[in-house]
């Protein structure tokens, strides 16, 4: 494969005349700027990824971190990311944990590898990465903006929403419908915007006269199975209850897909809400209920933001989301309380 010294070689000139031609930058005579083009066709050369980084001092390549590959919910942000990357002319480069256990160690390894590899910045979605982790990467540090977290030494780079009130929300859609018997699947307690919108949500149900002490819950993982397997738990125990609120969409289809094997009608039976309002909830059967997040409209300004700050770009930046409920057939009024 040929490289800039081959082209400078062949065309007679110096290696620096040369770089000025590829890069396209800096100014070189007409007969220069000739022969190195002649050079280039003539030994098909094509400049390396890395060769057009060491010369223009730019990866045009942005790292992304997620903290667990898995489900749907992160590959939809993903395709968001790299749709506004490539429309930048740009490319992405992604890092993923493999697990909930040791999670901070390995968002400070998966940020850490991306910064190394030359990424001009860096995007990272939900995870333990600390303002302390932050500070370790030093000036790299103003070229990372977070999605759906925030940090206090960088508020103007993060991205997110109010999930406590995402979690009132919730609840008021159930009270406004009459709900009562109410049962919970949440999320880790371990994860910051799960901690918000479950504590939301039995704040607004406690304003309401319900005791929440007594109410079913059952805490996993946001996978789609363990939705099922909570669901099927839920049943087994015996405890009444007319809705189920999950803490995500994916626990949501999962505990839908038990309940229309186990022949319990949705909403005739029980009604689901659910959280995020992924693509999928508006699909299921019956088509899900679910608090919206503005998941896309927020990264798409994450990375707004990020393009500005690595490359100079004024483009224009929102950093307020609206918060909703996605009203659809999962959720109707409990007849037995709406008397």
């Amino acid at each position: 494969m040929a490289t800039i010294k081959d082209v400078a070689r062949l065309a007679g000139v110096g290696l620096g005349t040369a770089s000025r031609v590829v890069r396209g930058k800096g100014s070189v005579s007409q007969a220069k700027l000739e022969r190195v083009k002649k050079a280039i066709d003539a030994l098909g050369y094509r400049p390396s990824h890395a060769a057009r980084s060491l010369l223009s001092g730019s990866s045009r390549m942005i790292g992304v971190y997620i903290p667990l590959l898995s489900g749907t919910f992160y590959t939809s942000l993903l395709q968001v990311i790299d749709t506004e990357l490539r429309a930048a002319g740009l490319h992405m480069m992604v890092a993923f944990g493999v697990s909930r256990e040791d999670a901070r160690r390995q968002a400070v390894e998966g940020v850490g590898f991306l910064v190394e590899h030359g990424c001009d910045g860096v995007i990272v979605l939900t995870s333990p990465f600390t303002d302390e982790d932050l500070a370790t990467l030093g000036p790299k540090r103003d070229r990372l903006v977070a999605l759906n977290h925030s940090y206090d030494s960088s508020a103007g780079r993060s991205f997110t929403v109010d999930h406590r009130l995402g979690g009132r929300l919730a609840a008021r859609a159930l009270l406004d419908h009459a709900h009562r018997e109410i049962a919970v699947i949440a999320g880790p307690s371990t994860v910051a915007d799960n901690i918000d919108r479950m504590d939301g949500f039995m704040c607004e149900l406690e304003a309401a006269g319900i005791d929440t002490r007594a109410l079913w819950a059952a805490e996993c993982d946001f996978s789609s199975s363990a939705g099922y397997a909570a669901a099927q738990e839920l049943v087994a125990s015996g405890r009444p209850f007319s809705a189920l609120f999950c803490a995500n969409d994916e626990m949501a289809l999962g505990a839908l897909s038990w309940f229309h094997e186990a022949g319990i009608r949705v909403p005739q039976d029980v009604s689901v809400i659910g959280y995020d309002d992924t693509p999928a909830a508006a699909y299921s059967a019956p088509r899900l209920t679910s608090v919206h997040i503005p998941w896309r409209e927020m990264t798409r300004n994450g990375v707004a933001e990020l393009l500005n700050l690595c490359y100079g770009l004024q483009k224009p930046v929102t950093r307020t989301f609206p918060v909703s409920v996605s009203m659809r057939a999962s959720l109707v009024t409990c007849e037995r309380h709406s008397r």
